[in-house]
């Protein structure tokens, strides 16, 4: 029987490498423990091995004299040192760094880099929304509303929108939880999507984009009792969880999805990870990703059920990630969400505790710098969501123009709308070339020897497995590298094409992945693609 694993939680340490040729070209390099990220890849089984680093660093005093620092990585929060987040991790600070030495004239085999490492669509060409941006400008500076040749429902939503914010400006504060009107819209457009069931803006918490939201309620699990909580959490995994678990220091438990069957949940394998979690941690929340992050796949409504059934037997909430839920490829697939699902289901599903998430970040507005989303909490304890709306006071109160930006999304112009034919027109230019990419994406992968590709039924990324050549892996392991972080670095170096090791997501031992996205327009794609071909070609020649 497969083994959860103990997640190794190491510090990142960067180091300047020269004595391979092999690294030469990497001025940057991530310093793994060798096994940690492959422990991560197995989710953990509660344990936390924390490794100190010991930095003694001078600074002087008015009078001369020079003391220690203050804060060091000995007394600094050490949950903070184990978090680790692969999608802006090292490899990214290279590319970074190759981007500079490309704008100062250094040579490459390539003349820029292609950054398929976040799902970030605009900074890959993906034109914004009319409608959105025309609303967002006049919500910025209202003088506009009377002297731009806007459509009037364009007008409209602007001042919809300033109405509900203090002042009528929206650089003033909003509520906490979000403009009034906004989640009453955001409620609205969840009871549309859902067919009817019904929605309450009270449970709408506004945030800045679904991260916040869900850090939010991972936060109320934290418990200082001793009883050592647990949230289970898909491998492959979005390091967002990961990465906030180790930062609450809530312990990691990974369920392994079924690449075989195109990445689906399989229930039998969250029935043994819960089982081996229990003799040593205290599970309490379950994770589902639907559509998947890194992997592209949609649940059907048959497995979300099956799912709902376990978090009830087991007693765990559920955190349903659905910012992807416009992102539907594969013919055959569609969405439901979880609380469509169970709800549908009756007593006594329909009273279990869910925390749902949404993002203006990606399906076809991809607004990602604008911060907007939304979690919906359902069936909470109102002394528990008390306590929850206490915490995000705190932070006073999420950007109003991703606010804004969330409007447009949930209620965007309607048939008859002097808006609309356009909105409509470029909301499905967007999902239809996305269809179109995400099919290419897997076709060429799985054209090209010793890669597989799952198809990519939606969300934005593809995460296929690759085939490394035992030399290959040896020589990663001299450089104290995964061996998919060892082919990434090469990739980079060689096509300036920056993805991320399916390390930093997790996978079943023994298996080697990378996530790219589907976000290169076309034409870019394509060339991508092709190189990407020619590198592995080379790589495997090199190394065999």
């Amino acid at each position: 029987m497969l083994k959860s694993g103990i997640t190794i939680r190491s510090n990142w340490k960067i180091i300047r490498e020269s004595a391979s040729p092999i690294f030469s070209n990497y001025p940057l390099v991530q310093h793994n423990n060798i096994h940690r990220q492959e422990a991560a890849a197995a989710g953990g089984n509660c344990g936390h091995r924390q490794l100190s680093t010991t930095m003694h660093q001078a600074s002087t005093n008015s009078n001369g004299t020079s003391r220690g620092k203050l804060v060091t990585l000995d007394n600094m929060n050490p949950h903070l040192k184990t978090m680790e987040y692969a999608v802006r991790g090292p490899l990214v600070i290279r590319a970074t760094q190759i981007e500079k030495e490309l704008s100062q004239g250094a040579k490459k085999p390539f003349k820029d880099v292609i950054k398929a490492n976040i799902g970030d669509a605009h900074a890959m060409g993906q034109k914004p929304i009319t409608f959105i941006r025309e609303v967002l400008s006049l919500v910025s500076n209202p003088n506009l509303i009377d002297k731009v040749n806007y459509a009037s429902d364009v007008k409209l939503k602007a001042k919809s929108i300033l109405a509900g914010c203090k002042g009528g400006s929206a650089g003033s504060y909003s509520d906490s939880v979000g403009i009034e009107i906004i989640r009453k819209h955001a409620a609205e457009y969840i009871q549309r999507r859902d067919g009817g069931i019904t929605a309450d803006p009270d449970d709408i918490i506004l945030c800045a984009g679904a991260s916040e939201g869900i850090r939010a309620c991972l936060k109320l699990f934290q418990n200082e009792d001793g009883s050592n909580p647990a949230v289970l959490i898909p491998i492959p995994q979005y390091p967002l969880y990961s990465a906030s678990l180790a930062e609450y220091h809530l312990e990691q438990v990974g369920y392994y999805l079924d690449e075989a069957r195109d990445w689906a949940l399989d229930i039998g394998e969250l029935e043994r990870s819960l089982k081996e979690a229990k003799a040593t941690c205290n599970p309490r929340a379950i994770v589902v990703i639907n559509p998947g992050n890194p992997t592209g796949q949609v649940l059907t409504r048959e497995n979300i059920e099956k799912i709902i059934k376990f978090a009830f037997e087991e007693k765990l909430f559920i955190f349903a990630d659905e910012v992807y839920q416009d992102n539907i490829y594969a013919p055959g697939s569609k969405f439901y969400s979880f609380k469509k699902v169970m709800m549908e289901m009756g007593h006594p599903y329909s009273s279990m505790e869910l925390a749902s998430f949404f993002s203006t970040s990606k399906g076809y507005m991809g607004e990602c710098g604008l911060r907007g989303g939304y979690s919906e909490i359902v069936n909470i304890d109102p002394h528990v969501k008390a306590m929850l709306l206490k915490s995000i006071s705190a932070k006073l109160c999420p950007t109003v123009l991703g606010q804004a930006t969330m409007d447009c999304v949930v209620d965007p112009p309607k048939p008859g709308d002097a808006s609309y034919d356009l909105f409509i027109k470029e909301k499905t230019q967007v999902l239809d070339s996305l269809a179109t990419r995400a099919k290419m994406v897997a076709d060429a992968f799985n054209a090209i020897s010793g890669i597989k590709c799952n198809p990519v039924q939606g969300a934005m990324y593809a995460f296929p497995k690759i085939e490394i050549p035992k030399k290959a892996i040896e020589v990663a392991k001299e450089k104290k590298l995964q061996p998919d972080a060892f082919y990434a670095f090469e990739l980079l170096e060689y096509t300036g094409i920056c993805i991320v090791p399916g390390s930093g997501f997790g996978q079943y031992p023994g298996t080697y992945h990378f996530r790219t996205t589907i976000l290169p327009q076309p034409e870019l794609l394509a060339v991508m693609l092709q190189k990407f071909k020619n590198f592995h070609i080379e790589f495997l020649k090199k190394y065999e």
